[in-house]
């Protein structure tokens, strides 16, 4: 159930106020705004990618709406990590404002910014390393390392009059992480023995008991399924896992493979993090796409995206014969990433596309070649006992992840009454140690489908999700202006129903017989007349043919 929305009231001087714009009781779009002296922060900026039932959109963000009144409040947006769901919607943010500064690791900042110069933006910039500080506005900030499957992920502790709030990005406790960067459970404790006041913890696999296995499981893996394959191997993944693509090139230069990039995305990501010292290739292992079909199918290895089963994606495309590279048998496809809650369907789709023609297919379900990049429920307990917060806000999940979160922080001995469940558009206030709700603002989905930005509405998304499923008819009627009969017509056409036009001359005479009514009682307004038209076909349809498509009556007046 949603909660009732109230305006919140004036922030109190000395107060914290804490709205997540995104990100709560969902995998994505990830935003969180801090209010402090009539200043915001931002933390992240993501997108969402849409489900089924959202057909045609290309990325979900966060609603900014609230902010629009309130740019020039704005002092920084502060990026934990180079994963779309927390970079996604920043050319978006910028487009409101082109001059607010962004905070972020060298990685995750080369990341946005290559998002950025597609959308011709020019962003003003400032790396931050762990361990650093900066007083941004009435915020002072410190950056924190934590271990995820991207490099560079930072948590950000922030510290106002008050008091001290950790957010943690996404972040786990990979003891033997590919690069060596632990997350720095030594300056968690320190933060620990100041006091937090507020703390805003990943809660994505807060609801998986234990603790997650470490990356470098994986590398020994994906090495034994190429020596095993006789064919090509194609290895799905997120376009920005650079952890992910560094053990398939080094499995596929023990096996004397070349890899070849394949989609814009990560040909992109992997080049920038290869030029900043993040992804170390081997001599001579990398070939560029449009020379890799030279190279025997036992000496080759494919790093596409599409492991979500994302229509466009490389991977969908080879499924539906629209990509040179068709797999077939004795090759072998990985899918080296976890399920998006909400593309599962999608992703069997592709599995079963890609067995079907032939294709060995290697996924988590039966091969350990994916491990999460969230601290699971036993890495969180860690992070309770050593933290000791005042106050817990759990974010990034679906509710189902925030309650399981929040139970965790109670059995650490954090009161239930201090453990919020929020959503988006809660505003969460603090002040001398405590925390309320203060109020719960409108927070819609924002569709960006191709160059439309928000005018997409959830009525457009149902006349989609109609003509996808149910068809469409159309009734052309001419009747006369004055007198309301009928000159022409009613003409039936309809597409997306498995009938012959024909079976609809059964309804022609009740369409007839319900303009004549209309007329009879000096019914003249065309979109009366429509919806007379409408109701006749509509009920019909319904009861005859069990279907509800979409009906548009076009009524011409002569």
């Amino acid at each position: 159930m949603s909660t009732p929305l109230f305006d919140p009231p004036a922030l109190e001087a000395g107060a914290l106020r804490v709205t997540p714009l995104g990100g709560l009781g969902e995998v994505g779009r990830n935003m969180a705004v801090y209010e402090f002296g009539g200043k915001l922060l931002i933390v992240d900026c993501g997108v969402l990618f849409p489900e089924e039932h959202q057909p045609g959109v290309d990325l979900i963000l966060p609603d900014m709406s609230s902010l629009k009144g309130r740019l020039d409040d704005i002092v920084a947006v502060v990026l934990t990590h180079g994963h779309e769901d927390h970079i996604g919607a920043v050319p978006y943010l910028l487009r409101m404002r082109q001059d607010i500064p962004i905070y972020g690791s060298k990685l995750t900042l080369a990341l946005v910014t290559a998002k950025l110069k597609e959308h011709r933006i020019t962003p003003k910039t400032i790396v931050v390393r762990e361990n650093e500080r900066a007083q941004v506005g009435p915020f002072d900030l410190e950056f924190i390392a934590v271990n995820h499957s991207i490099p560079d992920a930072l948590a950000i502790g922030i510290r106002t009059e008050a008091g001290l709030v950790l957010h943690t990005g996404d972040f786990k406790m990979d003891q033997l992480p590919l690069d060596g960067r632990l997350t720095d459970l030594r300056a968690f404790a320190r933060l620990g023995e100041e006091g937090i006041d507020l703390f805003l913890p990943d809660s994505t696999n807060a609801d998986v008991p234990g603790f997650t296995p470490t990356e470098a499981d994986i590398g020994p893996v994906i090495e034994q399924v190429m020596a095993k394959t006789p064919g090509r191997v194609i290895v799905a993944s997120f376009s920005s896992h650079v952890h992910r693509v560094q053990q398939v090139v080094d499995a596929a230069h023990a096996n004397g493979r070349r890899v070849a990039l394949l989609g814009r995305s990560m040909v992109r990501n992997m080049t920038i993090a290869q030029e900043l010292g993040y992804l170390n290739i081997p001599a001579g292992a990398l070939v560029d796409y449009k020379k890799s079909h030279d190279i025997p199918n036992d000496e080759i290895v494919y790093m596409s995206t599409g492991s979500q089963g994302e229509p466009m994606a490389v991977l969908s495309r080879m499924v539906n014969a629209e990509h040179a590279i068709e797999p077939g048998d004795g090759d072998t496809v990985i899918l080296a990433s976890s399920l998006i809650p909400g593309n599962e369907n999608a992703v069997y789709r592709v599995i079963d596309g890609l067995t079907k023609l032939g294709a060995n297919v290697v996924h988590k379900a039966n091969a350990r070649v994916h491990v999460s990049g969230h601290a699971a429920a036993g890495e969180l307990l860690y992070c309770y006992n050593i933290l000791q917060p005042k106050n817990v806000l759990p974010v990034h999940g679906e509710y189902r992840h925030l309650t399981a979160n929040a139970l965790l922080a109670q059995k650490s001995g954090i009161p239930a009454s201090r453990t919020l469940i929020a959503e988006n558009g809660t505003v969460v206030d603090l002040k001398d140690g405590d925390v309320k709700v203060s109020g719960q603002i409108d927070i819609g989905f924002i569709y960006v489908d191709g160059s439309s930005v928000g005018t997409i509405t959830d009525a457009d998304l149902k006349d989609r999700r109609v003509l996808g499923e149910e068809g469409f008819v159309s009734v052309i009627v001419v009747v006369d202006k004055k007198t309301g009969a009928i000159v022409s017509g009613p003409e039936i056409h309809a597409r997306g129903i498995a009938e012959d036009d024909r079976v609809f001359d059964k309804v022609k005479p009740k369409i007839v017989k319900a303009l004549e009514e209309a007329a009879e009682k000096g019914v003249r307004d065309n979109h009366a007349l429509k919806q007379a038209v409408r109701r006749a076909i509509g009920s019909w349809v319904s009861r005859s043919l069990r279907r509800r498509p979409m009906i548009v009556p076009v009524i011409i007046e002569t």
